[in-house]
């Protein structure tokens, strides 16, 4: 009995089924399962990443780096891959890595899982909240619904994402849980200048995180909001540093280079280049690294340092140029919290993972029950990595299930 009906439950449900378990019941509370799959991407489906080694994929876990390396040798990114394509779902991979389905719809890969279920014998049941679940007499387990359903197992899988009723029939059946907290998220800064550039884009920026005496770094593209600062790198900065800035009551300072690629004397000698080659335009009309830099950006860069933009680079002064190089190397923001309520992407926390055993996703503490997804403390940045876990977690846990109920093992 699967409880969650989304990416870990029907990857456990499934492969329990096509490994010889006759009766495989999945209960999910809304009328609708594979919800956060088909809302997931933008409506694409970021099913996986291109990232073949488990040594470096765990990399990609702020949370379950080091553990998750035995169960990523057991089923990682290409084995996802070639699960999907073995059930008529083929991912294609973009630039940088990321694997959606060929049909670049998130319809595909909920349609895939569906049928795959439906042809294993798998039996979904949607609008089925499990309030509880406790062991019975016979040693398997039973939940009850509410309503009044009652059903019985003798293997239990909670695999019911970061929502609060998967924990606490985790803590029923003895678990130990990390408190949740927000993970993947935007921040909220104090920096006016930067007001009238949101909706840019800027590649390979330096983000470096001070909070509550430790330092977090990333670079990548960064978007520029109404509030702040959103974007690749500034997710994957936030994940890697959400307990320390949930401590911290998500204040804190944000250093920004917003070119992280040039070193001091590049940029010296780029402002340098304007006032000798552009020294008859005005500071406006012309910008250094033009391919790197977005208009709107530099513009406030001159507000910021307080230059006009119809002054001509020959008539710049050197506290200006000096102003402008200090805004590209080195810009200083306050953090005031993170972006809009209800924004984040996944959370950090969950069942303790030394209370499971990895290689089959089985309790330690209550032999019988298997955990899976989200509910575990286990967290991934963007690109793919949080539905591989699942898909991982989910696979594990449908494999030693079904070992155990049926005595044989078709691992392939």
């Amino acid at each position: 009995m699967v409880v969650g009906g989304g990416a870990a439950g029907f990857m456990a449900a499934i492969t329990a089924a096509e490994a010889g378990l006759q009766r495989v019941l999945v209960l999910e509370a809304t009328a609708e399962p594979l919800t956060k799959v088909r809302l997931s991407g933008g409506g694409r489906c970021n099913v996986t990443h291109a990232c073949w080694d488990p040594g470096e994929l765990v990399g990609h876990y702020p949370r379950g780096q080091r553990p998750l390396r035995g169960p990523f040798s057991r089923f990682a990114s290409g084995d996802s891959v070639a699960w999907f394509s073995d059930r008529g779902l083929d991912l294609v991979e973009e630039d940088d890595g990321r694997m959606f389905p060929q049909a670049n719809r998130s319809s595909a890969v909920v349609d895939c899982l569906r049928t795959a279920a439906r042809r294993s014998g798998v039996q979904l049941i949607t609008g089925a909240p499990v309030q509880s679940v406790a062991r019975d007499l016979s040693g398997g387990f039973v939940a009850s619904c509410r309503g009044g359903g009652r059903f019985h197992a003798r293997r239990l899988l909670l695999a019911t994402g970061g929502h609060p009723s998967g924990r606490r029939l985790a803590a029923q059946l003895g678990h130990r849980l990390i408190a949740p907290v927000p993970s993947l998220f935007s921040l909220t800064l104090d920096a006016s200048q930067l007001q009238g550039c949101a909706g840019v884009a800027v590649d390979d920026v330096l983000l470096t995180l001070e909070v509550g005496g430790e330092r977090f770094r990333q670079i990548g593209r960064v978007l520029i909001t109404h509030w702040g600062l959103s974007g690749p790198a500034t997710l994957r900065l936030t994940a890697f540093a959400a307990r320390t800035l949930q401590a911290s009551r998500y204040r804190a300072t944000l250093n920004v280079s917003w070119c992280s690629g040039s070193s001091h004397a590049n940029l010296l000698e780029a402002l340098q280049e304007q006032r000798t080659q552009a020294a008859r335009r005005t500071l406006a009309a012309s910008r250094p690294l033009a391919d790197h830099l977005p208009r709107r950006l530099w513009l406030s860069m001159l507000h910021g340092v307080g230059a006009a933009p119809d002054q001509r680079w020959a008539d710049c002064p050197a506290r200006v140029e000096q102003g402008l190089l200090d805004q590209l190397k080195f810009c200083r923001y306050p953090v005031k919290g993170r972006g809009p309520f209800g924004e984040e992407f996944v959370t950090a926390g969950g069942v303790d993972l030394g209370e499971i055993n990895l290689a089959t996703m089985e309790s330690r503490c209550c032999p019988g029950l298997h955990l899976a997804g989200e509910l575990m403390d286990v967290d991934g940045v963007t690109g793919g990595f949080n539905f591989q876990h699942c898909w991982t977690s989910g696979w594990l846990a449908g494999q030693a299930a079904a070992k155990q109920v049926t005595g044989s093992d078709r691992t392939p």
